[in-house]
């Protein structure tokens, strides 16, 4: 079955995660998922801390990470799997995102303010309690503060508005994503770069939800293919069913990886559930067989347990 499986799940070391790993644990247990990777954005912290747990709980895991990179002007992520999460690397990876990040904050609050939301930066850095700052964080800020309410433009996010199913995450994807008013870019690695970086220590590089951030331009991932991906992430809550009927199709003739995950991230996408995201059944064995694969690989010394 599908549903035990996620390999796409975010913790508190995500910096807009909600849920530390015990919790995602007992998430995943409560779900009845028992294979799993935690694949925070750009950082490889909750990996060491989930190892014994997971154990514990009967729970495979699989070390992952989500890298933010770009592809000819296009922000993609690439998931890394089995990567060797005690590499300095991922440390030097970590430190040089908190500092793009950390620069592009006050621009993320001027490109607001211009288009006539005003939130104030050292609230949303107090909000986050030493999380990175994130649009999803500036929402939380604009939509729990009484004070921003009587903003017409959050309208849409406040209870009962058409946005409202999933505020935060809205919030982001309609002002903070390529392309939109308020997006700043930052000079993510190239995709080419980020797949050195897992290959050099020892993971499997999977483009994660082509389908979301190559909407419209689906053909582009034959290219990232031929420049060192192993697989796709075809299984994911994003994709519609005809993307994912073309990216399946694309890894069993191509004969590379499926991969699949719910992209958990707890209060920022309240209507995802770890161990739950769209799949058609009829690609499950290819799956199956796919994640065998992946588990077969996971390195089996001391240092690297699973």
């Amino acid at each position: 079955m599908l549903g035990h499986i996620d390999l796409h799940v975010h913790s508190k070391f995500s910096n807009d995660g909600e849920y530390g790993v015990q919790d995602l644990i007992g998430y995943c247990l409560d779900n009845k998922v028992t294979i799993l990777s935690i694949t925070d954005h750009n950082s490889v912290s909750a990996v060491s801390e989930a190892l014994i747990p997971a154990l514990e709980s009967g729970i495979t895991l699989i070390p992952g990470i989500e890298i933010d990179c770009s592809f000819k002007g296009t922000d993609l992520h690439v998931l890394g799997y089995n990567i060797d999460w005690n590499s300095n690397d991922f440390k030097v990876l970590e430190r040089s995102i908190h500092n793009k990040v950390m620069d592009a904050f006050p621009l993320m609050i001027e490109n607001l303010e211009k288009l006539g939301i005003y939130v104030n930066g050292n609230e949303v850095l107090e909000k986050g309690d030493g999380q990175l700052p994130c649009g999803e964080l500036i929402a939380e800020v604009l939509l729990n503060n009484k004070v921003y309410n009587t903003n017409k433009m959050l309208l849409p996010y406040m209870s009962g508005g058409e946005r409202s199913d999933m505020p935060y995450i809205n919030f982001y994807h309609d002002f903070f994503a390529q392309g939109k008013p308020a997006y700043v870019p930052i000079n993510y690695m190239d995709f080419q770069e980020a797949i050195v970086l897992v290959k050099s220590n020892g993971g499997i590089p999977i483009i994660a939800h082509p389908g979301m951030n190559l909407r419209g331009k689906e053909e582009i991932v034959y290219d990232l293919l031929d420049n060192g991906a192993e697989g796709l992430e075809v299984f994911n809550n994003y994709h519609e069913t005809s993307q994912i009927q073309f990216f399946a199709d694309i890894a069993i003739r191509k004969d590379i990886l499926m991969t699949g995950g719910s992209d958990f991230h707890g209060k920022n996408k309240p209507l995802i559930e770890i161990g739950k995201f769209r799949r058609i059944d009829n690609y499950e064995g290819y799956f199956l067989k796919s994640i065998d694969q992946i588990i077969d690989s996971i390195p089996s010394t001391p240092e690297r347990i699973q």
